[in-house]
This record gives C-alpha cells, sequence and structure tokens, in this order.
C-alpha cells in the first residue's frame, strides 16, 4: 500500500455538516474505501499525522473541529451539540464516491466522548461500524465529580483554563495562573475561578450543576457495533473505561489498560516496563480492520499491564480479596482543616504538631503480591460535622526508600454530627506487582485537595460557599480493613496485540 506525499491535497467538507471546519485524506488509488472519523476540540492540524497514517494503510481519514473550535464556526458548549454534528458528518461521509460506507469512530478524551454519542445515540444510518475510545470522556458530569459526588477540582480547573469558552486553546493558562498566585484554587467561592483568571467562562458554574452521571454507560448495553477501549491505571478516567468495556452490548468489546496517564504511552507510569511499550497506531488499525470484516471472536477480550511486573493479563483479570494487615502509626483522633487540607501532590507526612490524618502501614511484605483488581477500605469512624468527606490513599514504601501512590478514593458522606458509622471507600483498580521488603501505607484524612475540592463541612456546596469549618474526626483504627485482590500464583505472560486482536 502506498502512502500519501507530505503535501497531498486534502478535502474540506465545508458547508455540507453546517460549515465546519473539516479535513479528508485518502488513500492512493480509486476506491472506495472504508473512513475513519475523528472529531476534536483539540485541532484537527493537530491530527495530520494520524490521518496521513490511517490513509497509508487503505483507510479514508476525516478529521473535523467540533462547533465552535479552532477553524470551526459556531458557539463552543461542550458536550452540547456532538451528537447532531457527528450524524451530519456520517451521513455526509457516507454519501460521498470514495467510501464504501464502512465506518469508524475514533478518538481519545473528549473525542472519544464524539465517538461514543455516535455510536450510541445516533440514529442508525449515521451509526459507526467500529468504535475506538481511549481514556474517554463519559459525559461532563462524569469528568467533573467521583461516583461518591466529590468534585474534581484541579482537572477540569485545569481544562476549563485551558479550553472552556473560548475557541483556541492555552493548555498552559491554569500553570501560568498558578504561578502567579500559588493559592488560586484556595479562593472562595470556586464559581468565582473566571475573575481570578481574567477570563470570562460562564459554563464554569454550569458545568457543577450538572449530575447526570451514567447515560453512555446504560447506554452501551445496547451497543451494535464492537469496541476498542484503551486507558491507562493512572489516568483519571480509568474506572469509566472499565465499565464501558463492562457495559457494551455489542458483538466484541476489546480491553488494552496500561501503566499510562492520560497521554497512553507518552505519559509512562513508574511502574511501566520496556514490555508496555506499545504500537497504538499499529494496533488501532489491525483491529478496525478486522472488526470491519466481522474477524473478532464474540464476547468481551482484551489485555492488561501488570505494573512492576513487564507483563500482560488477560483483560477481567481479579485477584482473590486478602484483607492486609495494618497497625496504626498516629492520628487516630485527627483534625480535617480545609484551611490546610491534605495535599493530593504532596506524598510527605508531617510528623509534629495535631495529626491532620489517620496514619497506618504494614509490616513489610514478606513475598512478592501481585494485586490486580479493585481495592477497598472498610472503617468504622466519626465526624463532628453533618458533611464530611474521607479520604484514602494507599502508597508503598519500596525497599529502596521511594514513596509510590498506588490508589485513592474519596467518599463524601451527610449524617447526623457525631455519629458513629461503618463505611466502605472504594480506592478503584490497581495492577501493581509489589516486591518483597515494600510496606503499604494507607493515610486517611478529610481533604485531597486541589486534585477535590475541600468539603466546608458546614453542608453548603462545595463549590458555591464562601465559609470553612474545621471537622474533628475519629477513627477506630481496630476496625480498619485494607481489602486487596491478589492473584493466588504468579502469572503467565500474554500478548496484548493477540488479546486485542482474537
Amino acid at each position: 500500500m502506498s502512502s500519501i506525499a507530505e503535501d497531498a491535497p486534502t478535502t474540506s467538507i465545508g458547508a455540507a455538516v453546517e460549515g465546519l471546519a473539516t479535513d479528508v485524506r485518502l488513500p492512493d488509488g480509486d476506491g472506495p474505501f472504508p473512513a475513519v472519523l475523528l472529531r476534536t476540540p483539540y485541532d484537527r492540524a493537530r491530527h495530520q499525522a494520524e490521518a496521513r497514517g490511517w490513509a497509508r494503510r487503505g483507510f479514508a481519514a476525516v478529521v473535523q473541529d467540533v462547533r465552535g473550535r479552532f477553524a470551526s464556526p459556531g458557539e463552543w458548549q461542550p458536550y452540547r451539540h456532538e451528537t447532531a454534528d457527528g450524524t451530519a458528518t456520517a451521513r455526509w461521509i457516507r454519501r460521498q464516491p470514495w467510501s464504501d460506507g464502512r465506518l469508524v469512530a475514533v478518538g481519545a478524551s473528549y473525542a472519544a466522548h464524539c465517538a461514543l454519542v455516535l455510536a450510541l445515540e445516533a440514529p442508525g444510518d449515521a451509526r459507526p461500524d467500529a468504535v475506538i475510545a481511549a481514556v474517554p470522556a463519559l459525559g461532563v458530569a462524569e469528568t467533573a465529580r467521583e461516583p461518591s459526588g466529590v468534585e474534581r477540582l484541579l482537572a477540569r480547573a485545569g481544562w476549563w483554563a485551558a479550553h472552556g469558552d473560548r475557541r483556541d486553546s492555552d493548555e498552559s493558562a491554569l500553570n501560568k495562573a498558578l504561578a502567579a498566585d500559588p493559592g488560586l484554587l484556595t479562593h472562595l467561592p470556586l464559581t468565582g475561578l473566571p475573575e481570578r483568571l481574567g477570563r470570562d467562562l460562564p459554563s464554569w458554574a454550569g458545568l457543577w450543576r450538572n449530575r447526570d452521571r451514567g447515560r453512555l454507560v446504560s447506554r452501551a448495553a445496547h451497543a451494535a457495533m464492537p469496541l476498542l477501549a484503551v486507558g491507562g491505571h493512572h489516568d483519571h478516567f480509568t474506572e469509566d473505561t472499565v465499565a464501558l468495556w463492562h457495559a457494551w452490548g455489542g458483538p466484541s468489546a476489546r480491553l488494552l489498560l496500561g501503566p499510562w496517564g492520560h497521554s497512553l504511552v507518552a505519559a509512562p507510569g513508574t511502574d511501566a516496563g520496556p514490555a508496555h511499550r506499545v504500537n497504538l497506531g499499529d494496533l488501532y488499525v489491525r483491529w478496525a480492520r478486522r472488526a470491519l470484516t466481522g474477524e473478532l471472536a464474540p464476547g468481551r477480550h482484551g489485555a492488561l499491564a501488570l505494573g512492576g511486573g513487564d507483563l500482560w493479563l488477560p483483560a477481567g483479570t481479579d485477584g482473590e480479596p486478602r484483607t492486609q494487615r495494618l497497625r496504626l502509626l498516629h492520628g487516630a483522633d485527627f483534625t480535617a482543616d480545609p484551611d490546610r487540607p491534605v495535599r493530593s501532590d504532596d506524598l510527605a507526612v508531617p510528623s509534629g504538631g495535631r495529626p491532620d490524618r489517620c496514619l497506618l502501614a504494614s509490616p513489610p511484605l514478606p513475598r512478592p503480591l501481585d494485586v490486580v483488581g479493585s481495592a477497598r477500605v472498610r472503617l468504622r469512624a466519626t465526624a463532628d460535622t453533618p458533611s464530611a468527606d474521607w479520604a484514602a490513599r494507599l502508597v508503598a514504601l519500596t525497599p529502596e526508600g521511594t514513596a509510590d501512590r498506588l490508589a485513592v478514593g474519596v467518599l463524601r458522606r451527610e449524617q447526623p454530627a457525631g455519629r458513629e458509622s461503618e463505611f466502605t471507600i472504594e480506592l478503584g483498580r490497581i495492577a501493581r506487582r509489589l516486591l518483597a521488603g515494600t510496606r503499604l501505607r494507607l493515610e486517611i484524612a478529610g481533604h485531597h485537595f486541589p486534585a477535590h475540592a475541600r468539603n466546608p463541612h458546614t453542608g453548603d456546596d462545595p463549590t458555591t460557599t464562601g465559609r470553612l469549618l474545621a471537622s474533628r474526626r475519629q477513627v477506630d483504627p481496630g476496625s480498619v480493613a485494607l481489602r486487596l485482590p491478589v492473584l493466588p500464583s504468579r502469572p503467565t505472560s500474554t500478548e496484548p496485540a493477540k488479546e486485542i486482536l482474537r
């Protein structure tokens, strides 16, 4: 298959889809060809190399700026118009002489949202024949809050500062603002952030009013095409990626979950090894070909990386629940003070003064542990305020003396002040080999800031309040049970491509 020259012309869709700026790159030859559609708010020009790669492999690559972004006219309203605009674009593609009618919707992050709503919400004649969704942003509510309702402050502030209510992007906007005012995110109310940024961000306040979670996952059960879901263990959308894969009702669903951050292979974690370097572009193309020809085996398959072990396991591998023994170091009685919150960006633990967290630790592991699956903490505790967040952070203290974050969970609870209760904090998925000699440190705190907004402890909305109260906490250390999913024996490695393409 010959490649297209770097200066090969592109075809503009233009007014065919309400004037949205769209490029088409065609393979050499007469066609017709299967098409790949990528709709993005991050500038279609950034995807030229990706489009050339698809075209070299026989796909017509269609890349579009979503409404109101970069060269596309209209008003930018995140998540608002993607089903309608994607529908118009898909119908246009299928009418073109170079299209053979087959369509793959692809994208990462917000672009994955565009692909998914086209697959799950568009009329039948516009739906793609296959979907590749990498680190998918399922919706505005899913991106803004944890399932417990706790606000994801830092990630959303960074995204809205960079992309919100503007035609172009400034990826460094929040970092520049924090350099000028390190306490930027501590100022109240949080809905006043646009004024402190010196930006007009009318959609910022509305972001926090949206609580419509789970729409796409519920509709995924009725999907009618194959899915390839790709995510990272260190991505903030990991749980959403896995939930989408679990719920998918199409003829086949594949999952690839590596030791990566939101930028996937470009953002490897400290637990990534040589075996975790995957050529995603090549894998996408090979999967798309098999998906379009019906060669994929039915059912859910895929691969997940074992961080620190430099190997891959079949997707769906989960360890057996095991309670890890912990002993209290200090802080069974501590104060969660929103004026001095436990920081999400600092793994250091203060050694003096009034405790700001309950701290527990395990003895050194006598042998390696392969922890694969969902972890959780069960405990009994009391807060002297009617509203309280409980943040649990699990850290591996390696034999070399380094601290490595393994998992974090944040739970919001509303109940009468001073009432002791038992509850569970979900820590999310872990896929990590822990070496012999590693100690596990568990921190139980009232805040995880600035990754998450501070609970003011007054019962008021954390995004609109201007008043904060300290909250005294008491943890029954004997009740704390850390449940880890541990594989009973050393696993055998599999090939990720084999699991994805089977």
